[in-house]
């Protein structure tokens, strides 16, 4: 009877150490599946930054040869790319689109581009403000920005714009001298003051004129502190 209950246990014993075994041995082979997926996954990473830094290296090299250009990062200057408006014009342009750009994100969206139309006593519908937008909206993102803006009135100017266009409108309305006379007549005040005055001399007489007029404001604010200075000695004495 004895014999019978060792026989029993060992036996239950090899059972368990088998089963163990065989346990021990479906996770060595989950762990080694996991290893070889992660080995695939670092080798196609890095196939890809190869792949990259390769691109990146043939580009280096074709600058260095001359064969490519460098990319720089656009900087916009009004006074430079848009020169038949004077600084004075940019700066009501500029004035005008910061009074609408409402959210103060640096663009004029739809409903503030309406809004701006119906204070111009000029409503559009809802596809005539899409079809404004798209009119100069070179990076479709269904905005306008500055540069946009500035493009209404250059389009309007160069007489690019048809005589029923929602732009032609908010340019005519905006009450911006930028002499628009009409579809096709618009150029006339831009080449008869290119001819009188080059672009350079153009600026440095505008910029001149505004340190004269902030040098006039501060001597009329000394004159104006000194006069005061006086008026309350006078009153102390």
């Amino acid at each position: 009877m004895a014999s019978e209950e060792l026989a029993q246990k060992l036996q239950r014993r090899l059972q368990l150490e088998e089963s163990g075994a065989a346990a021990e041995g479906e996770a060595e082979a989950v762990k080694g599946a996991v290893a070889a997926e992660d080995v695939e996954e670092r080798s196609c990473l890095t196939a890809s930054a190869g792949a990259e830094l390769s691109a990146k290296l043939c580009r280096r090299q074709d600058i260095n040869e001359g064969a490519a250009q460098p990319r720089r990062a656009a900087v916009f200057n009004p006074y430079t790319e848009f020169k038949e408006f004077s600084r004075r014009q940019i700066k009501d342009m500029e004035r005008m689109f910061r009074l609408y750009d409402s959210g103060r994100d640096g663009y004029i969206d739809l409903m503030e581009l309406k809004l701006m139309m119906e204070k111009l006593g000029a409503p559009q519908t809802h596809l005539g403000l899409k079809n404004m937008i798209k009119e100069v909206d070179e990076d479709f993102d269904g905005k306008l920005s500055f540069r946009e803006f500035l493009l209404i009135f250059h389009k309007a100017a160069a007489g690019e714009l048809e005589e029923d266009s929602g732009l032609l409108t908010l340019a005519k309305l905006s009450e911006i001298d930028v002499s628009i006379e009409g579809v096709k007549g618009a150029k006339n005040f831009f080449e008869a003051k290119a001819q009188a005055l080059s672009s350079a001399s153009k600026f440095e007489a505008e910029i001149k004129a505004e340190q004269d007029e902030r040098k006039r404001e501060e001597e009329e604010r000394k004159h104006r502190r000194a006069a005061f200075r006086e008026l309350k000695s006078a009153f102390t004495q």
